[in-house]
């Protein structure tokens, strides 16, 4: 049976490695590209001092001019009408997407929330952008990430963080509030994003 056991593991590893190269990545970023981080007070840095956020982290990171254009407060109803305009202005080569924390904080309508992520990740592709997604805990589970983003990305091919923002929001080290990080959680989040824009340079 021992001499089976070797060949046993390469028959499970192959579909496994099949699965990573199937994997959503991103394109490399140009020297001089332009990223667009849109969203609620996630994207804006509620939670931390000026300087703090992570697009202003995600800046000094990656050399590249992020434009943070977060809205504290704001649905994802209300993200997808503001989203083709920041496009137009900004026209970035990359869209980090952190959107939908506030529709489950007030309850609103899953099917909806989950449909605007769809547009939105719609909207910045028709605009000539990449895509990365963010996924964001659902409110009371534990800080797990909520299965539409998983969904959106493997439906979309989407890049995404799965669990870091959920990750972070479980250490009270790096909350400022039940909801939002702090100074430690976003740069903790900005360095998770830039690894991920660096090893699509590779």
């Amino acid at each position: 049976m021992k001499k089976f056991l070797p060949l046993l593991f390469l028959v499970l590893l192959i579909p496994l490695l099949g699965a990573c190269d199937r994997m959503p990545k991103l394109s490399p970023l140009p020297q001089n590209g332009v990223i667009l981080a849109f969203g609620d007070g996630l994207t804006y840095g509620t939670g931390a001092g000026e300087g703090e956020s992570y697009p202003s982290v995600l800046q000094q990171l990656v050399g590249r001019q992020v434009i943070n254009a977060g809205v504290p407060g704001e649905s994802t109803d209300e993200g997808v009408r503001r989203l083709a305009e920041v496009l137009a202005d900004v026209e970035p080569d990359l869209v980090i997407l952190l959107h939908g924390g506030n529709d489950m904080l007030r309850r609103f309508d899953a099917g909806r929330l989950e449909a605007n992520i769809r547009e939105m990740v719609r909207i910045s592709r028709e605009a000539g952008a990449d895509v990365l997604l963010i996924g964001v805990p659902a409110p009371a589970a534990f800080f797990q990430t909520a299965s539409l983003y998983n969904r959106v990305s493997a439906d979309l091919r989407v890049p995404m963080e799965i669990n870091t923002l959920a990750h972070i929001l479980s250490r009270k080290e790096m909350r400022s509030e039940d909801i939002f990080p702090n100074a430690a959680g976003y740069a903790s989040l900005a360095e998770a994003i830039a690894k991920t824009i660096r090893k699509a340079e590779r």
